[in-house]
């Protein structure tokens, strides 16, 4: 089943103990299956797309991005703390609009997101050649390798993979023993994630989760402003999901 099926209207989300959003029942369940079937919140949208900005440059095709993933809204929240998403029509690249992704992995070794991956990891070897001296030419296998051995680690400890870490694992990927400068990481990109994104819709109160607080999930800006205040402004709880610590288990 393609990104177009008529089928995929909505989808029931949770918010996980990882701070990832999990799908828990969607529209289509004969196509998709939603045991540990992740999908990317607004915030890692937008950090994915800052990332993506980097690799213009390096031939980056917007069309294979957008038909990746599948645009998805809040439309409610219900009393169990889940969020009724609604599937909408919007493009990721021209909108103004806080979308949530669901990557479409239907066919996972040749559909639309299988081909991002691809897309996205040349591109991240591209980059990575001509912005670090490396003594012989970084490959695509080699790159691959490194990224798999990762996951494959997550995947034996019982962590899983959420589908916004696969993405970023090639974004943000450097070799071992190399380091990008500090103009090279764009600085603007890294300050994004640790902005207050009030923009977002009210989500629901999370406060009786128990998560282990680390420095990604620090909110307060330097005038002391934090999402509370979103919270207090929109009549909500102010509790939302920090940049993640993100992973999904493999199938």
């Amino acid at each position: 089943m393609t990104k177009t099926s008529p089928q995929l209207t909505w989808c029931t989300v949770r918010f996980g103990e990882d701070m990832n959003w999990w799908v828990k029942e969607i529209s289509d369940p004969v196509h998709w299956d939603v045991d540990a079937l992740s999908i990317i919140d607004p915030r890692q949208v937008g950090y994915i797309l800052d990332l993506l900005d980097a690799l213009r440059d390096y031939g980056l095709v917007t069309e294979i991005v957008e038909n990746a993933f599948i645009p998805f809204q809040i439309q409610a929240i219900n009393p169990d703390k889940t969020a009724r998403l609604v599937r909408v029509n919007e493009t990721f690249f021209d909108t103004n609009e806080e979308l949530f992704a669901l990557p479409d992995i239907v066919d996972e070794e040749k559909g639309a997101y299988a081909e991002f991956l691809d897309h996205i990891t040349m591109l991240r070897m591209k980059y990575l050649n001509d912005k670090l001296s490396f003594a012989q030419k970084l490959t695509v296998t080699e790159l691959e390798e490194q990224i798999r051995d990762a996951q494959t680690q997550a995947f034996m400890e019982g962590r899983a993979t959420h589908l916004f870490q696969e993405v970023i694992d090639i974004l943000e990927f450097v070799p071992d023993g190399y380091e990008l400068s500090v103009d090279d990481d764009d600085e603007k990109i890294k300050a994004k994630s640790e902005e207050d994104f009030s923009a977002v819709r009210d989500l629901p109160d999370y406060e009786d989760e128990k998560l282990d607080e680390d420095e990604t999930m620090q909110w307060d800006d330097e005038d002391g402003d934090s999402a509370a205040d979103f919270g207090d402004d929109m009549g909500g709880s102010g509790e939302l999901p920090a940049k993640p610590s993100r992973s999904r288990k493999k199938k």
